[in-house]
């Protein structure tokens, strides 16, 4: 069988070597140079999924990434766009359990601001009947993420207090979302009164803000002295250090990521002290590593956004054209929730 057989689509020719139109990234420039235009369509190679993408979420690494400030660099030009929800269109050589008409969910790493996307297909996940696509196009990083964290990293159990710093932003609302769910006692700290609000909405059960309050006298005066068991820090900064001096005896620090824009420095006396552990936390290079065990936590977040269990809190949603007002937004930290792309509306197709 070739592999155009067993691509097996009527208009896959009329899609592949086409132009589709995209965000474009020409060279590592400020997030206004991006272009929207027309771009070469992919074409699904060995072990691919090529998908018909109806909407995208937008992370703050993709604002780093087009600016070349992201750990990994890709070739330019490039699409950015790390991850999607849509519609199956073809699958490679070697692929099964997907085809054409699926819907899904991808971890597309790039190239998801664009009307088609090709993604590994251990990176692909089914979408249950009840799952909306908006919905599920902006979980799998924030979600993934915070699952994994909380779940393989902090192993967090059910009593134990958890602390999320930045708990508006889109990790650190489902932080609280999925920390109040696996039954920790919840305290989010952000900036503003309106943010803490939100957190509380997500299961929040107190609050602490730290544009005005001593963050570490707060969590002594919460957990009694005790200090708080699991911190999950997307913020990084001068948070840092006061969050690790108010964790209790084994606790554990959750390195998410560095959204103030400075990396602390992290005193290892402070961890010896209290037998303490900082763990990193990135779950894309995680779900390529070991796409099983992830494979398996996606299916358990996408099986629970389906029930209604966990609801992402969708701040905006952007037509593609306004792909970079979309991306300051999230990168100005104006984000309550998530930020969505509509390449193309459910239930319409190509």
């Amino acid at each position: 069988m070739t592999r155009l057989a067993k691509l097996s689509n009527k208009r896959l020719k009329q899609v592949l070597g086409m132009l589709m139109k995209a965000v474009i990234c020409r060279s590592f420039a400020p997030v206004e140079e991006l272009e929207i235009g027309a771009f070469d369509a992919p074409e699904p190679g060995a072990g691919d999924v090529l998908v018909e993408v109806h909407a995208a979420g937008v992370n703050f690494p993709d604002g780093l990434m087009v600016q070349g400030k992201y750990q990994t660099k890709p070739d330019v030009p490039f699409v950015p766009g790390s991850e999607l929800a849509g519609v199956v269109k073809a699958v490679g050589e070697g692929v099964s359990g997907f085809a054409p008409g699926d819907r899904v969910a991808a971890f597309s790493g790039r190239g998801g601001f664009a009307e088609l996307a090709a993604v590994p297909a251990a990176q692909v996940f089914a979408l249950p009947d009840k799952a909306e696509m908006t919905a599920a196009s902006g979980m799998l990083i924030t979600h993934g993420t915070s699952y994994h964290a909380l779940k393989d990293r902090a192993g967090l159990k059910p009593g134990e207090t958890l602390l999320v710093l930045g708990a508006a932003g889109g990790v650190g609302l489902a932080a609280v979302e999925l920390g109040a769910l696996m039954g920790a006692r919840v305290i989010a700290a952000a900036s503003t009164p309106e943010k803490l609000a939100l957190a509380r909405e997500y299961g929040a059960a107190e609050t602490i803000n730290y544009a005005e309050e001593d963050v570490r006298a707060r969590l002594k005066e919460l957990t009694g002295g005790k200090g708080v068991d699991v911190v999950y820090d997307p913020v990084g900064g001068d948070m840092a250090v006061p969050c690790i001096k108010a964790l209790a005896w084994g606790g554990r620090y959750l390195v998410v990521g560095f959204a103030a824009g400075d990396i602390p420095q992290i005193p290892a006396n402070l961890l010896l002290l209290k037998s303490a552990s900082a763990l990193g936390v990135l779950w894309g290079n995680s779900l390529r590593a070991d796409p099983g065990p992830q494979g398996a936590n996606i299916g358990q977040l996408l099986e629970w956004l389906g029930e209604g269990r966990i609801r992402p809190s969708i701040d905006a949603v952007f037509p593609l054209e306004q792909a970079v007002e979309a991306i300051n937004h999230v990168m100005e930290r104006r984000a309550r929730g998530k930020v969505i792309l509509a390449v193309r509306p459910e239930g319409e197709n190509a």
